[in-house]
């Protein structure tokens, strides 16, 4: 478990354009006023290279929301314009929301350019080789998941996904499986899927890095699913006792141009009222 811990480095991943609209990479300038084209009933995502602090609009025209380095903007009626400010520990970077136009004209999504990781956050060791990063790298890097409903306890097994880090085209993801139920649960290693085209019914850029409770996941609509290769997989305990808890990670190897959001479905085989899912939003 230790070895999959002190490999894992986070990483952006950049989506592709769709349907006509633009993904544009930013250069981050805080002397520069950025133009954002935006459209009427779509979202338009800036993605911040750390974490943002505040932001202010200057009208409610635009639904304007933010979570970790990510803000999400929304006009909700025509022909307005106003300015937008972001602050991050870099500190303020400008933007003028234009008026809501066409669908093939606004940006789907801007980007700021990922700095490359330090070189003194990795050491090499005698065959050249870079060796993993520190045990506080790691620590400082974990994001969080965060459960997005509530998942039942009575008489059930459980499981909670609590962290994820993305690594060179991997993502490594710890989770805790909790047993309520009056028999001994043998999971074993999970199966994983990537659902295609998924729909909800609110935008699921907000719920980044969310466990979909089971309730929620059944609103969740795909058009099919592919299979996700999982390259390693750790569990602390192989039997969980009732009334008992384990926790384990797996770490599974994404498509080399996968568009966010993605939405990842991993189940856990032998329960006794069939196989356990848990869903996450990355």
């Amino acid at each position: 478990m230790n070895k999959i811990w002190l490999s894992f480095v986070a990483v952006t991943a950049l989506a592709g354009p769709t349907h006509g609209q633009k993904v544009e990479v930013q250069k981050p300038d805080r002397g520069q006023i950025l133009h954002v084209q935006t459209a009427l009933n779509h979202l338009t995502v800036l993605e911040m290279n750390e974490p943002v602090n505040t932001v202010a609009v200057g009208s409610r025209v635009f639904k304007v929301e933010w979570r970790e380095n990510k803000v999400f903007i929304q006009p909700t009626e025509p022909s307005v314009a106003t300015n937008l400010f972001v602050w991050t520990a870099s500190g303020r970077f400008n933007y003028e929301l234009d008026p809501a136009g066409s669908v093939p004209q606004m940006d789907f999504a801007i980007d700021q350019n990922v700095a490359d990781p330090p070189a003194a956050a990795l050491t090499v060791n005698p065959s050249g080789k870079p060796s993993d990063p520190s045990p506080a790298g790691v620590l400082l890097e974990a994001k969080p998941v965060h459960l997005y409903g509530s998942i039942p306890k009575k008489n059930r097994v459980a499981v909670y996904l609590t962290d994820l880090l993305e690594h060179d085209g991997q993502v490594f993801i710890r989770y805790t499986i909790r047993n309520q139920s009056p028999r001994a649960y043998v999971p074993g290693a999970p199966q994983v899927v990537a659902l295609n085209a998924p729909w909800y019914r609110e935008s699921l850029y907000p719920l980044s890095s969310s466990q979909l409770s089971p309730d929620a996941a059944t609103r969740l609509k795909c058009r099919g699913e592919t299979p996700i290769e999982v390259a390693q997989g750790e569990i602390r305990s192989p039997r969980i006792e009732p009334g008992q808890e384990t926790t384990g990670i797996v770490a599974i190897k994404l498509p080399p141009m996968h568009v966010k959001p993605t939405v990842l479905r991993l189940t856990f085989l032998g329960s006794p009222k069939g196989p356990i899912n848990a869903t996450l939003v990355l």
